[in-house]
């Protein structure tokens, strides 16, 4: 089994940027993700980009260029298109092309970023509806954009952004539904000092309203009860909600939805490591020192599964921990450490300026968060809303008594797309704080693998990287 001082998990800007700094300080480092190239979900494809016309996926984009070429220069053992499928505290198992492999580390790093909020509400399993998240990975990989007529609902940054790319790319946008519950933007004020110390990202937000005017899409604010409608074959056909009192319908043939992202914390649940309940994002988060170490011993975190900050704060923490770590290996002085970390530290605050007044504005309405009983909540096991709620009113602890019952959770995502809303269901159904309730146990393994991958672990001393190609 090859050893390593530092293990990395998730090559997006966390990933690349603590990998490239603890290699710069003279530690052996491999980094593994599910990509062939580096980059992560926001530089996806950034070492070969499929889109001739730059500006369709904009500057924020191709920003990522530097730092893959960083990473790509630095001494890194990159372990591509590898899935990890189980993890302890000093070595983790993983598959490439159908073989096993287990490495070992000193310390190790998880930076496996954010995943889009699950978005359940009636006919979101309808063939047509899709992810604002996956319609951008079908551009950054293929150059593929989904059919129209096109319609884009929910809140958030990443709303308008995807909505900017697609009109960039030629797709005509029939509508733009905006689900931001109105309450919101009046909570949020008690932010707005700290916002503009961010004043960038307001700028950038309103560029994008403005392009998309320009363009002749108006978004229509205080959108309720939506609704994915079908035809007779299955397929959806249109979207229906309510505005103003009013209920409407708009012909599509695609749905894009989005309510945020929230932290992706599969893999250090799966470590047992402790996590906090975040009230304003209705989500979990894991409970971290100022420098990115979990409550376990040399296991850390850095990005967005650390907390919702952006590609600039995820790069800015990957460099932090990866000097921390450099620092404990004996690789950088106290004295050096603490001027790198006074230095990235203040550029980190700086950039999370804005995030308690995007935090409120954006905080997702409650109709996404406990929708109506007949709603499926779990995808894979088709559980819906309604049971969860009987299940707790029942009198059932929580998660993972409800799993055994009804399966939710148990099919190949593991809970990552239903963990939150059914934990969120049983805490309204019992009248109990989430924090309380608990989520799913995450056992291995983590991902779908045969049973021929789990018993075909390889524990000789050969490297990894010669698995590899």
């Amino acid at each position: 089994m090859l050893n390593y001082d530092l293990v990395v998990i998730g090559a997006g800007p966390a990933g690349m940027a603590a990998a490239a700094t603890a290699a710069s300080m003279g530690l052996q480092v491999a980094l593994i993700d599910e990509q062939r190239q580096a980059g992560g979900q926001i530089y996806r494809n950034i070492g070969s980009p499929v889109l001739r016309d730059e500006h369709v996926l904009g500057p924020d984009y191709y920003y990522g260029r530097e730092l893959a070429r960083k990473f790509s220069a630095a001494h890194v053992d990159y372990l591509a298109n590898a899935t990890v499928w189980e993890t302890s505290d000093n070595h983790l198992s993983l598959s490439i092309d159908g073989q096993s492999r287990r490495i070992g580390f000193t310390r190790l790093l998880i930076a496996s970023g954010a995943q889009e909020r699950p978005v359940p509400f009636p006919g979101w399993t309808t063939p047509g509806v899709m992810t604002c998240g996956a319609a951008q990975i079908m551009l950054k990989t293929s150059g593929l954009a989904p059919d129209g007529p096109l319609v884009i609902a929910g809140s958030g940054p990443l709303l308008l952004l995807v909505a900017c790319q697609l009109s960039r790319a030629g797709i005509e946008i029939a509508a733009l539904l905006d689900t931001t519950p109105q309450q919101n933007y009046r909570a949020s004020l008690k932010h707005l000092a700290g916002a503009l110390r961010g004043w960038r990202y307001l700028l950038k937000g309103t560029c994008l309203l403005v392009e998309l005017r320009s363009k002749g899409v108006k978004p229509l604010s205080g959108v309720r009860q939506l609704h994915a409608v079908a035809d007779e074959n299955g397929q959806l056909n249109g979207v229906r909600f309510r505005q103003n009192g009013k209920e409407q319908t708009v012909p599509c043939s695609t749905l894009l939805v989005h309510q945020g992202v929230v932290p992706n914390i599969q893999l250090t649940r799966s470590l047992g490591a402790g996590h906090s309940w975040d009230e304003l994002q209705q989500c979990w988060r894991p409970k971290l020192d100022e420098y990115g170490e979990t409550s376990i011993p040399n296991i850390y975190v850095a990005g967005d599964n650390a907390g919702i900050g952006g590609a600039l704060v995820a790069e800015l923490q990957g460099q932090l921990t990866a000097s921390r770590i450099a620092m404990h290996q004996g690789k950088l002085s106290p004295n050096a450490f603490d001027q790198e970390c006074s230095t990235l530290q203040k550029q980190i605050a700086q950039q999370l300026a804005i995030r308690p007044f995007l935090d409120r504005l954006y905080s997702p309405a409650a109709e996404f968060l406990r929708p109506s009983d007949e709603t499926v909540v779990c995808r894979c096991e088709e559980v819906t809303a309604g049971e969860i709620r009987s299940l707790a009113r029942s009198g059932c602890a929580g998660p993972n008594q409800a799993k055994a019952f009804s399966r939710a959770g148990m099919g190949p995502c593991q809970g990552r797309l239903c963990g939150l809303t059914v934990s969120q269901l049983m805490a309204e159904a019992s009248n109990r704080p989430v924090s309380e309730v608990g989520y799913y146990n995450i056992r291995s393994p983590i991902k779908p693998v045969t049973l021929a991958e789990v018993a075909g672990v390889d524990l000789s001393p050969n490297p990894v990287k010669n698995a590899v190609g």
